[in-house]
């Protein structure tokens, strides 16, 4: 017996003990150069969005530096976080978290510069709540975005640019920048990045523009900006999907944008295994107050399972679209997945790939199969 164990460290071999209910504890003893980072080669970058204030964290960060390439701040780069009164900016904690991704060889994603949640109010609109006059609310948008993109000049590969413009309804969302400015504030953001780091790749990103209901709205968006001279370097699909996410539906949509000539990139990547009233998405806004939270104790095997071939699923088909050149995953861990309080506060969510103890879960398994085939 101590042979066998033995012999399966040193082969990489899934070890797994089954706790109380059927789900995985343990999950798989790896060999020391197995990441995603190392599978997904020249291929595709392979990113994760970082919790800053696990930053101290040894096995956090260890976790963080072995396996991605890029990393994406979960919070610290948006405007509510940087700019905390008119004039007012603090950038200790973006400083600190680029020159931890510096330090380690990590690429920057900046996220985001132009978003109607987290970010102050006075950007666009008055102390009253009335939209500012629209040359106030542009020059407060291009300081803000010159000052913030300027500092981090040529240390950032890529920006978020806007983020979320598109309504689920249809058209645009009525977010505080188009009542202040009116449509031309989305270009007009594209222009000041552009102005602030030339070198600098540009993103518009958003939630669910790649299904059904919303692509017509999101393709209309991006080739307008595209027509009136914005560079946009690439659309961002964010997706955050669930078990019973649509893969046809999911296919169709990338595709609609890399068929209008725009590069992709999966830019908060994670599956929901847990049962919502609604679909998938990112509305920060649309919270639900109760849902079932049937996974406290852990994660069973057949959905364990259920997962794996989920990711594969969205894997094998991302690998395939030759435009399509960087995934993110909303997160590192279940630990710390912002979906433990979404869409219902307080539950108990395993969207990831590593579990709560840091360790890959079967998940894990299949991606790293996945893009090893695809860089190999």
């Amino acid at each position: 017996m101590k042979w066998f164990l033995g012999m399966a460290t040193v082969l990489g071999l899934a070890a797994i003990v089954l706790g109380p209910r059927g789900q995985i504890w343990g999950q798989t003893s790896r060999v020391e150069d197995k990441s995603l980072r190392a599978a997904a080669g020249k291929r595709v970058q392979i990113g994760v969005a970082v919790n800053t204030g696990l930053l101290g964290d040894a096995t956090y960060t260890g976790l963080i530096k072995r396996e991605f390439g890029s990393v994406t701040a979960e919070n610290c780069m948006k405007p509510a976080s940087i700019l905390k009164a008119p004039g007012e900016y603090d950038f200790a904690e973006t400083d600190r978290f680029i020159e931890f991704a510096e330090r380690n060889g990590i690429e920057v994603i900046g996220h985001t510069l132009v978003w109607h949640s987290q970010s102050p109010s006075f950007l666009f609109a008055s102390a009253d709540g009335k939209p500012l006059p629209r040359d106030e609310a542009l020059r407060n948008m291009r300081e803000y975005i010159t000052k913030v993109v300027g500092r981090y000049r040529g240390r950032i590969n890529g920006w978020d640019v806007v983020n979320e413009a598109v309504a689920d309804g249809g058209g645009l969302r009525q977010t505080p920048a188009l009542r202040a400015i009116g449509e031309d504030y989305l270009l007009k953001a594209f222009q000041y990045a552009a102005e602030a780091d030339p070198k600098a790749e540009l993103y518009y990103n958003d939630y669910n523009i790649e299904l059904d209901y919303k692509r017509a709205s999101g393709l209309e968006l991006v080739r307008k900006l595209r027509e009136a001279g914005a560079r946009i370097d690439a659309v961002g699909i964010q997706g955050h999907y669930l078990l019973t996410s649509d893969m046809a539906e999911i296919q169709r949509g990338v595709k609609a944008y890399t068929d209008a000539g725009f590069k992709v990139m999966i830019t908060e990547l994670d599956v929901d295994v847990l049962p919502r009233a609604g679909q998938g998405g990112a509305d920060v806004s649309a919270l639900e107050r109760t849902g079932m939270n049937p996974y406290v104790e852990g994660l069973p095997n057949d959905k364990q399972a259920e997962l794996a071939a989920k990711y594969g699923q969205l894997f094998d088909f991302f690998l395939a679209q030759p435009n399509l050149t960087r995934i993110t995953f909303w997160g590192a861990t279940d630990a710390h997945t912002w979906l433990n309080g979404f869409p219902v506060r307080g539950r108990t969510n395993h969207p990831l790939l590593f579990d709560r103890k840091y360790q890959p879960k079967p998940a894990y398994d299949r991606v790293w199969q996945s893009l090893t085939r695809a860089s190999g």
